[in-house]
């Protein structure tokens, strides 16, 4: 959404990312940095729960210095960065403009196999999503 205040034109976000789409955990530090480190809890363990994206931070004895720094690393991710542009994607409806133009291209696919040294065509919803399950059915 688009607003207009004198001149300036703001765009609204499609969304957001915030700590509490995170999952966090503590752990002490390791290495220098002395016994402030070494014995408070304030490395610091960032998971998106979305995305699966993980950052983590050790470097400040503050554990807010190291949160921040956690989340940054897990934004950077090439999981969190996948995410979001498939985010954006489904969001700003361009996901389904592409699943559309697939489907009909598909439509345009004649697809066979053969059995017992026969071809025989095979129809798109003969076929299943998970390719471990990989099962044909043919009806006869």
């Amino acid at each position: 959404m688009l607003t207009t205040t004198k001149n300036k034109v703001k765009k609204d976000p499609l969304f957001s990312v915030t700590a509490d789409d995170c999952d966090w955990s503590y752990t002490r530090g390791t290495g220098n940095g002395g016994q402030k480190k070494n014995k408070t809890s304030s490395a610091v363990h960032c998971r998106h729960r979305a995305s699966g994206a993980y950052g983590y931070s050790e470097s400040s004895r503050s554990q807010l210095d190291n949160r921040r720094d956690a989340f940054r690393k897990m934004s950077e991710t090439k999981e969190f960065q996948q995410w979001v542009n498939l985010e954006f994607m489904k969001r700003s409806g361009q996901l389904l403009e592409i699943e559309r133009s697939v489907e009909q291209e598909l439509q345009k696919v004649k697809l066979e196999i053969k059995i017992d040294g026969k071809w025989t065509e095979v129809q798109p919803h003969q076929l299943v999503d998970n390719p471990e399950d990989f099962v044909l059915e043919i009806g006869v």
